[in-house]
């Protein structure tokens, strides 16, 4: 169960200040649970969480299995919330270095990147390997994941012959429209779904996530065991409720000044799950001229490069930060004879204790430093605690999108650049 701990803002914010927000946290949850606010067409993502496998799961497992029993790598093709939610939860649960383990296949990203360099170093590293792509698309129109697209496609057809490579391509898209579902439909690609009511960055639980995670060798059930978990766990309507903590918290803070957010964890692994935070937040909160700026760091590698600017640059921050319980097999520091590291002094002591230490001398200094810290207790690192994590931040960024007054479910501005873009690239019906 997570549990969020708010006692290091106090100073900044006050407990009455805490209850004066009751009234609009309430009203902020009571909207988003009987759908009566803004974007509430997009509110499917309430429901995927299940206990149960359903038939779609089952599906995803059997083209996973497949998929492992088949191929040498899968590449995953898509952008934004298509591909940082199964990165994020690959990465965190099988590690950084992933692809370099044996046994199950090496998990490539392409279609999030212009970089001709990028996709020449995929090309490398496809070489010679059976390989499948999932592409994930509502529509199969954008414009990195459908150039990537284009590529893997005829990249297949010349490996393994056009009837034989459809067999390589899985396709999760919309339902019913699009020229991606168009495509799988002419070409008789097995499809999966992104459902019409949840929005790519709200779509980690739906198949967008869970085909890649069951492909990478993560038991996708007890991944949604987690999330239902914790959507029924956060479905009080009181200060009780873990995700009513930190919407409450974060926007008391923002409310005084405090506009950026820094996302922090322990875990090196955690770096592309807080990648798919700063996605969720940033997308949902950043409009109508509010908005809390949703950045990220690495404890303790970058107290060696940001340390002094959260220590003693501008009062405009606030840090949360996503403590895993430890490890259960625990690493102990060994005696040196000579001690010309000085670090006989820890003999015996396991690695987590020091991490738990230096967590706790970062903790005092950034508060004592006038840096609010909001801190984000999960349990250890495994499938069930990662969906948990999953919904609780879905959960959490809803209720705190309708405190701030905005609409957590579109992105009207993120249109802006690509007109831009289309225009310079000549496409039709982008004139200049």
């Amino acid at each position: 169960m997570i549990s969020v701990d708010i006692s290091n803002l106090w100073g900044e914010v006050s407990l009455p200040d805490l209850l004066s927000l009751e009234q609009e946290v309430f009203a902020a949850h009571k909207l988003l649970v009987e759908g009566k606010g803004p974007g509430n067409e997009y509110l499917g993502w309430l429901n995927l969480p299940v206990f149960e496998p359903t038939s779609e799961m089952k599906r995803i497992r059997a083209a996973a299995n497949y998929i492992r029993e088949t191929c040498d790598v899968l590449v995953v093709v898509g952008i934004g919330g298509s591909y940082l939610g199964p990165r994020a939860a690959i990465e965190l649960l099988k590690g950084q270095n992933h692809n370099l383990r044996r046994g199950d296949p090496q998990i490539f990203f392409a279609g999030n990147t212009l970089s001709t360099r990028a996709w020449q170093e995929l090309c490398q590293l496809l070489e010679g390997k059976d390989f499948a792509i999932n592409i994930i698309s509502k529509s199969g129109t954008t414009t990195e994941p459908a150039i990537a697209t284009r590529a893997l496609k005829w990249m297949l057809e010349r490996k393994y012959g056009a009837e034989k490579a459809k067999k390589h391509i899985f396709v999760t898209t919309d339902p019913v429209r699009g020229a991606l579902r168009q495509m799988a439909s002419d070409a008789g690609y097995e499809t999966f779904v992104i459902p019409h009511d949840v929005g790519g960055r709200y779509s980690v639980l739906s198949a967008v996530g869970l085909l890649p995670m069951a492909a990478a060798g993560i038991d996708i059930q007890e991944v949604m065991i987690g999330a239902a978990q914790a959507k029924r766990d956060l479905s009080l309507f009181s200060f009780e409720n873990p995700a009513w903590l930190y919407a409450a918290g974060r926007n008391l803070l923002y409310r005084r000044g405090k506009a950026l957010e820094l996302l922090c964890s322990y875990e090196p692994a955690f770096g592309y799950f807080a990648r798919w935070w700063q996605q969720l937040f940033g997308e949902s909160e950043g409009k109508d001229g509010k908005g809390i700026f949703p950045c990220t760091a690495e404890f303790t590698a970058d107290l060696h490069s940001l340390g002094q600017m959260i220590q003693q640059g501008e009062r405009n921050l606030f840090e949360t930060v996503v403590r895993f319980a430890p490890c259960r097999r625990k690493t102990l520091i060994e005696k040196d004879y000579r001690d010309l590291d000085g670090l006989n002094y820890l003999e015996g002591k396991s690695l987590d204790f020091v991490e738990e230490q230096a967590f706790l001398g970062t903790l005092s200094a950034h508060t004592d430093g006038g840096v609010p810290v909001l801190l984000v207790q999960a349990d250890e690192i495994c499938d069930r605690a990662v969906g948990e994590l999953f919904f609780f931040f879905e959960l959490s960024c809803g209720i705190s999108a309708y405190l701030l007054g905005v609409n957590p479910f579109n992105q009207p501005g993120v249109e802006h650049y690509k007109r831009n873009m289309f225009q310079l690239l000549g496409k039709p019906g982008y004139a200049r």
